[in-house]
């Protein structure tokens, strides 16, 4: 039995991140209008706090919701998606691209490996939000315009993220 309503219930696990940030950062911020040193650990701790905001704001921007079809798993740079009319596996370290399609219901997310099928993933699948920490671990990912397209609702597929190929001197 729950106390707490389940649209509070909800946001509060979307921003949870956000709001345990600047609560920290509100700690130290009384804790720097002291004096000696902790003075000097309430800076600390509110440029952490201020840190943990900031990405909680961006994790919570990237949520969509749990509701979804299907499972996310992200173990050692492995994303494995199991659905209930398909699935599959891609490693971090072998992506070529990774693109959205907003026009499907729910929007998927698009990934790309030489040599497999695309992996299909919705955006509102158990476990996505776990995917934020794993697309910031390719090289060159802008985030913020990741998430601007999350939400922009765009009519076509989008491109977010595509490896570069290597320079030859």
């Amino acid at each position: 039995m729950s106390f707490i309503r389940p649209e509070a219930q909800r946001f509060f696990l979307r921003w949870r991140e956000l709001l345990l940030g600047l609560g920290i950062a509100l700690l130290g911020l009384y804790w720097a209008s002291g004096f000696g040193v902790l003075k000097w650990v309430g800076v600390a701790v509110t440029l952490g706090g201020a840190l943990l905001a900031f990405t909680g704001l961006q994790r919570a921007r990237f949520r969509a919701g749990q509701d979804g079809p299907g499972v996310v798993s992200v173990d050692e740079g492995r994303i494995t998606y199991y659905g209930p009319l398909s699935g599959g596996a891609i490693d971090l370290g072998e992506m070529t691209l990774l693109s959205l399609d907003p026009v499907s219901s729910p929007p998927l997310w698009v990934l790309h490996q030489p040599g497999a099928a695309e992996l299909m993933i919705p955006i509102t699948a158990a476990g996505a939000d776990t995917l934020f920490d794993a697309f910031a671990t390719l090289p060159g990912l802008r985030t913020e315009y990741m998430l601007t397209q999350l939400k922009a609702g765009a009519d076509h597929p989008v491109v977010i993220w595509q490896k570069q190929a290597p320079r030859l001197h």
